[in-house]
């Protein structure tokens, strides 16, 4: 007996997968770490969290390991961090004044030189 190829129906779980993937709710790092220090208080099993908030169990386990995997780096003394892009514009802005006074002083050092 021949087996029907399955196209049609792994074609509409992979579209019913990339529709859900496509509205799944985005959580702020604001929200992130509302939800994180909730579960720490204990007012409420994690399990109830997670229902009331709408996620899973496994991504509750994973922001509170990143939250404390960072602040265990921070108590270490490890306090590298992104730059915001204010910071990394005003680097920039800061950075060409500095190339700019360079290329003056080298020009009046070669003028004098040349004289």
């Amino acid at each position: 007996m021949r087996q029907k190829p399955q196209t049609c129906q792994t074609d509409a779980a992979k579209a019913v997968k990339d529709i859900r993937q496509a509205t799944r709710k985005q959580y702020s790092v604001e929200e992130k770490l509302s939800i994180v220090l909730e579960g720490f208080r204990g007012d409420e099993t994690n399990v109830e969290l997670c229902c009331r908030e709408g996620i899973a169990q496994s991504i509750y386990c994973k922001w509170s390991k990143e939250f404390m995997e960072a602040g265990k780096w921070r108590l270490a003394g490890d306090t590298a961090r992104a730059a915001s892009s204010g910071e990394v514009s005003a680097l920039r802005r800061e950075a060409c004044e500095l190339k700019v006074g360079v290329a003056e002083q080298t020009l009046e050092l070669w003028l004098l030189k040349k004289a």
